[in-house]
């Protein structure tokens, strides 16, 4: 397979009928078509969205979120942290390295990050670095999150009110 590399998505049309071949489309890019029907999203906005084409096809792809530090309940020091979103792989390229490249480019960025796994997607997870958090009722809200901690981050000590 050809060196594939992780690049920033543009939000256009193209990108959204490319988005339609994954199994976790939805509300998020829904609602990026509305902004497109309405012209407020330009070509060159900020897109939180990456992937990876293998020729002219997007065949993987990311959302990642930069949460500003301020709204950190998992880190400590606290500091701004990347919510990882959507990491999906069309089937034909599964087992190739293409989830793990997206995640290690996650992971360039050098900042914790979290991130809420599908179902049996665990053992991916683990196999990429990430841990359970301690389950908080409150902050969790019923997810359970996994989080990356680059070196000199530990994982913030949190209390249930239920202790």
């Amino acid at each position: 397979m050809e060196e594939l590399k992780v690049e920033r998505l543009l939000i256009n049309y193209k990108t959204l009928e490319e988005f339609k071949r994954f199994k976790e489309y939805g509300i998020q890019e829904l609602s990026m078509l509305e902004d497109l029907q309405n012209n407020i999203v330009e070509n060159d906005s900020e897109s939180p969205f990456y992937g990876i084409y293998y020729g002219n096809s997007l065949v993987a792809r990311m959302s990642l979120y930069k949460v500003d530090k301020k709204y950190d309940q998992y880190f400590e020091p606290p500091q701004d942290y990347l919510e990882l979103w959507k990491l999906e792989v069309l089937p034909d390229f599964r087992g190739k390295g293409l989830g793990k490249k997206l995640v290690d480019f996650a992971k360039s960025f050098q900042l914790p990050i979290k991130t809420n796994p599908r179902i049996n997607s665990h053992g991916f997870w683990e196999k990429m670095g990430f841990q359970k958090v301690t389950y908080n009722m409150e902050r969790d809200l019923g997810e359970n999150p996994l989080i990356w901690l680059p070196e000199g981050v530990k994982e913030k000590e949190t209390k249930n009110k239920a202790d």
